[in-house]
């Protein structure tokens, strides 16, 4: 007997954890699971929610609807602190049928007023007066009555990042809180529940370290700047306790205590600084440590910004690798290798060194020339510190900063030491970045397209690290715009990324309509001067504005994210675009364009094949096409139709301009072809097939190497697959000399490199300034991956009607795809024996598929409900492989 499904998940908003939300009717979701039992096409027909509120019974709420993803709050608006519990029910075939209950899911509300915030900003009494800034301790003793505590919540944030304690005990175990925001506009707070750590009836302590994080160091390149957003570190606190008969509250002010940190600097680009010997032990739980050396704070302007409780999950330890080799090099340094360019810090686990003894670790991603590659780094030092007090050190680790590194040059410390010797156990790596959800999942016969997918991963870790980062290791780290419009569609398949982006967004639509011309920044927080890198309106990078939030659309199915972030893709469009007569862009204004073409000479890397303009064009007219969407699924009825008219006259003006009667474009270049083709720039069959052709013969005639850039990669193998060319988008993927895919792979690289050949194939680091070996851009590759090899990919927004898809070739034999879509897990896996295609799809409940089987025409297929379905057929995905390359006559030319 067929079994209903069970609701696997409740959640809020994009909200990480639903604690702290930030609006008073938080939208619910929540996903399903099946089993082999459960009904085959099952669909939800109504919901009950039950709601319960403090100690009033449980509200319920039946609503006739097939939704399940953030459907509307049906009771009244929370209220700043309140805690609520939900569970649901859904409802199949005829409302007759219905799951069991979900178990209980807590939703509570952070601070969302102004008003609510009483406690002061609080920072040293002496003012540094220069930085680096030595992060400072605060605390604050006090007395708890005898009664039960019930419920105790710590509200938190700084100006800086902060690490904070009760009774000795670390509060959370968040890195880097409270993150990076636009600080002079939003200001993120933690929320922690502290209950447990609490003593009733007896003093307390409740303590905080706080360093300058991003908020007062250098940063940009070029030396940078520091204190771009202020001069001075400031800790915001507020503990406020209910025992039941009594609401008691602790709030930073003036009645707390500072003293120096035993950190003496700690800077994101140059590392951590360490004194044990200016150590206090016991200063985070010592009820007796206000003695004379403690001075009183300052209470200091309370931070203007906006305060909110971020979306997104805080930045975590998250894994640890271990050491894989002590190197002993040419200089007779003395080199650890992780076996892994990872982005986090060193952690040593026990130290046991003579009194002011120095220990130096430096981090890099690279050796050149047998010695660690710091170079690439440029004016970053990437150095922590440790000196001994004479004392055994356990466990320690830098704070306050983080690495992108695999080698660590140890300086202080040997393998020859006669007391404590450096062994391969003596430290160990931890992994840090933004704790995000993983929810996709790939894999295929092809050991080296495995490989390329793990570094992908790799590369998306590291740089999710509260932004969405260019790169994680040299004197830069910046929330780049066009890296992440490039790469989303697939950071949204790999985490769930939906909160974390959202909360991005936010940043960049404040600082972008902030300015008259409403040109977004490059970078998100904007950290750039006017004299390093001065801002004017850029194609790719800016259309973010538009791109990204409709990349979270397709993935999480939010309308709320298109509602908000609406005005800025609009100023982008309206006001920002620099136009020219034919209301394309103006071909006077430089365009970075395909930045990093592999052509291009290393200190010109926007030195591309295909003209920037041209790229631009592409671009402004895909995006326009996509705004005309948004607008009329916002039922913007005017917008609607003035984008639509606008599209269709761009794409006029863009074929006349570049677009010959039989289909080619003027630049001729791969990327010119591949922007044409994908955004559909070209109309008739013919001219389709002509472009498609003629760019399987430029690939031919580059020998399968890519030729092209950040605008040409993420299209190129999808533009040959529309085309009919799929064999040679295999073998493109394939090839492993340079400039290719696979070419850092056969380096050793697992990273996606910045560069098409960050090192060159005799070992040498690219002469470039610019080379990083953690970028994830180039690594878009993998969202054909996803899409053409394991063969899935969304019909509707949210994925709730899907296509599968797959289309074999080249050696790969077999291939799988699991993805957790906002319904329930879709699953899809594919073998090919002997010419027999066999393809098991496993579909959530409330959801559709259209399969498409490999031979069958695109449009054409079977559509299933959900359950488990197998399908099998005859075909054989060695036809036309392997491609020849196109090479001349005339040997050796």
């Amino acid at each position: 007997m067929s079994s209903q499904p069970s609701i696997a998940s409740v959640s809020f908003e994009q909200h990480a954890s639903g604690r702290g939300i930030g609006v008073s009717r938080p939208r619910i979701s929540w996903t399903f699971a099946a089993n082999e039992e459960t009904e085959r096409d099952w669909v939800q027909t109504a919901y009950t929610l039950e709601i319960a509120r403090n100690s009033d019974p449980p509200e319920s709420h039946h609503v006739q609807s097939a939704e399940s993803v953030l459907v509307p709050w049906p009771s009244h608006p929370l209220r700043s602190r309140e805690v609520a519990q939900v569970r649901v029910r859904a409802h199949g075939t005829a409302n007759v049928q219905h799951t069991e209950w979900s178990g209980w899911a807590t939703v509570e509300c952070g601070l969302l007023k102004r008003a609510d915030w009483t406690a002061n900003a609080i920072t040293s009494r002496f003012k540094q007066p220069e930085g680096p800034l030595r992060p400072l301790r605060l605390r604050k003793t006090f007395s708890l009555p005898a009664a039960a505590i019930k419920h105790a919540r710590l509200y938190i944030t700084a100006l800086g990042v902060f690490q904070a304690y009760i009774n000795g005990v670390p509060v959370g175990t968040h890195c880097m809180s409270p993150g990076w925001t636009s600080y002079k506009h939003r200001l993120n707070y933690e929320v922690f529940d502290v209950g447990p750590l609490l003593k009733g009836s007896q003093p307390n302590v409740i303590a905080a370290e706080v360093a300058e994080g991003w908020y007062a160091t250098r940063l940009g390149f070029g030396g940078g700047r520091r204190f771009v957003f202020g001069d001075e570190m400031a800790l915001v606190a507020q503990l406020e306790i209910d025992t039941g008969n009594e609401k008691k509250s602790i709030l930073t002010d003036s009645t707390w205590k500072c003293h120096l940190s035993a950190i003496m600097t700690s800077e994101i680009y140059d590392g951590e600084v360490y004194d044990a010997r200016e150590e206090q032990p016991g200063w985070s739980d010592d009820l007796n440590m206000d003695d004379a050396s403690w001075e009183s704070v300052r209470e200091t302007e309370f931070p203007t910004a906006e305060l909110v409780s971020p979306s997104a999950p805080p930045v975590r330890v998250t894994g640890v690798v271990q050491a894989v080799e002590i190197i002993k090099t040419p200089s007779g340094k003395i080199i650890v290798d992780f076996g892994q360019n990872l982005v986090g810090r060193v952690r040593i686990p026990l130290l046991t060194q003579s009194a002011n003894h120095t220990i130096t670790l430096t981090h890099a991603e690279i050796l050149e020339d047998q010695e660690l590659g710091i170079r690439p780094l440029r004016k970053a030092k990437c150095a922590d510190t440790l000196v001994s007090a004479g004392a055994a050190i356990r466990n320690w680790a830098p704070q306050f900063t983080f690495h992108g590194f695999r080698f660590v040059q140890v300086d202080g410390w040997s393998p020859d030491d006669d007391v404590a010797p450096l062994t391969i156990n003596s430290l160990v790596a931890e992994v840090m970045h933004s704790d995000l959800e993983r929810t996709g999942y790939f894999s295929c016969s092809q050991p080296m397209i495995n490989r390329l997918h793990d570094n992908a991963i790799w590369s998306m870790r590291g740089n999710f690290f509260s932004i969405p980062t260019d790169c994680p290791q040299r004197d830069e780290r910046l929330g780049w715009t066009g890296d992440i419009q490039i790469f989303a569609p697939s950071a949204c398949f790999l985490y769930n990324a939906g909160g974390m982006l959202s909360d991005w967004l936010k940043d960049l639509a404040v600082e972008q309509l902030a300015s008259p011309s409403a040109i977004p920044p490059f970078v998100v927080p904007n950290v750039l001067s006017e004299s390093t890198w001065p801002m004017f309106p850029q194609a790719v990078w800016d259309d973010v504005t538009i791109l990204l939030p409709w990349t979270l659309y397709q993935n999480y199915g939010d309308i709320e994210i298109l509602r908000r972030q609406y005005p800025s893709m609009t100023a982008w469009v309206d006001r920002g675009i620099q136009r020219g007569p034919d209301r394309l862009w103006d071909d006077s204004l430089s365009q970075l364009g395909d930045w990093l073409d592999p052509t291009a000479p290393a200190h010109q890397p926007g030195n591309a094949r295909t003209d920037g303009t041209l790229v631009a064009d592409a671009y402004l007219v895909h995006v326009t096409r996509t705004l005309a969407a948004i607008a009329t699924i916002l039922d913007e009825k005017v917008d609607a139709a003035k984008y639509e008219l606008d599209f269709l006259a761009l794409k006029t003006r863009f074929q006349y301009k570049y677009v010959s009667s039989e289909g080619y474009l003027v630049g001729d270049t791969q990327t010119s072809l591949s922007l044409a083709i994908v955004f559909e720039l070209i109309d008739s069959p013919v001219q389709v097939a002509n472009a498609g052709a003629r760019l399987a013969r430029l690939v031919r005639k580059a020998h399968f190497q890519v030729s092209t850039g950040f605008a040409g990669t993420p299209l190129i193998t999808h533009a040959l697959t529309m085309t009919g060319h799929v064999q040679l988008a295999y073998r493109m993927l394939q090839e492993q000399s340079c400039p290719s895919w696979m070419y850092p792979i056969t380096m050793g690289a697992t990273t996606i490199w910045e560069r098409w050949d960050s090192m060159r194939p005799d070992g040498s680091i690219n002469p470039g300034e610019m080379t990083s070996f953690n970028h994830y851009a180039l690594g878009s590759i993998i969202n054909w991956l996803h899409k053409i090899v394991a063969g899935i990919s969304p019909l509707d927004p949210g994925w709730r009607r899907v296509l599968v898809r797959p289309i074999p070739g080249g050696t790969v034999n077999q291939a799988e795809a699991i993805y957790d879509t906002v319904y329930g897990r879709l699953e899809c896996r594919w073998k090919i024996v002997w010419g027999k295609f066999d393809l098991e799809v496993v579909v959530p409940p409330n959801s559709w598929a259209r399969v498409v089987l490999p031979g069958e025409d695109a449009q054409g297929g079977r559509w299933i409900g959900s359950g488990s379905w197998t399908f099998e057929t005859w075909f054989d995905s060695q036809i036309g492989w392997p491609p020849q390359e196109l090479r001349p006559p005339i040997p050796g030319l």
